[in-house]
């Protein structure tokens, strides 16, 4: 069984972090082969490192004349360690449609609401600004469209009325740590 992925971040690396600690309790059967970061300060790139993950890459965007040149070393990275399944963990970047053609069905993103609700990069402000009862998060497959693609699950969390950006989205990463994890070992045994 391939059961290798590939972690694509930009930030602080807590849902890399929630995944290397449900690997490590035998809680998902992924093995994290390749982390891969567009920004030379991302926590993500030390938490891979402490875990001993065996590929950690800063990759930056400014060595590549465009996206389609960053997706292209990127995905060789990713092609040459033999990754199953490619999760997109705070990757603040948009993947192109060549990309996404290498991986088809393979990539996967955890998003900060209830798809199809509040797509794009702040979804919690939106949700707060909307006036919802509930947020939550949801994990989809990755399509050209942004954050479109076949839902894959989705966990919720009320909206309280003291919440403000930072408490509601901690809660929503709560959701995120749990459902995550368990998504990529559904997709690991179901393949």
């Amino acid at each position: 069984m391939n059961n290798k992925i590939a972690v694509l971040a930009s930030g602080k690396g807590s849902n890399l972090k929630a995944i290397l600690e449900a690997v490590a309790r035998g809680d998902c059967c992924a093995k994290v082969e390749v982390v891969i970061c567009n920004k030379a300060d991302a926590g993500a790139l030390q938490i891979a490192k402490k875990a001993g993950v065996p590929h950690v890459y800063f990759i930056n965007p400014k060595d590549y004349v465009g996206r389609e040149a960053f997706d292209a070393a990127c995905s060789q990275v990713i092609q040459d360690a033999d990754c199953k399944l490619i999760v997109l963990a705070g990757y603040m970047r948009i993947l192109s449609e060549s990309f996404i053609q290498t991986f088809p069905q393979h990539i996967i993103n955890i998003h900060p609401s209830l798809l199809p609700s509040f797509i794009g990069a702040d979804a919690v402000g939106d949700a707060l600004r909307y006036g919802v009862k509930v947020s939550g998060c949801t994990v989809h497959i990755v399509t050209k469209e942004l954050d479109s693609g076949p839902i894959l699950a989705q966990s919720c969390v009320p909206v309280l009325i003291e919440d403000d950006h930072a408490s509601l989205h901690a809660r929503i990463q709560e959701k995120e740590y749990e459902i995550y994890p368990d998504v990529i070992d559904k997709l690991i045994k179901d393949s």
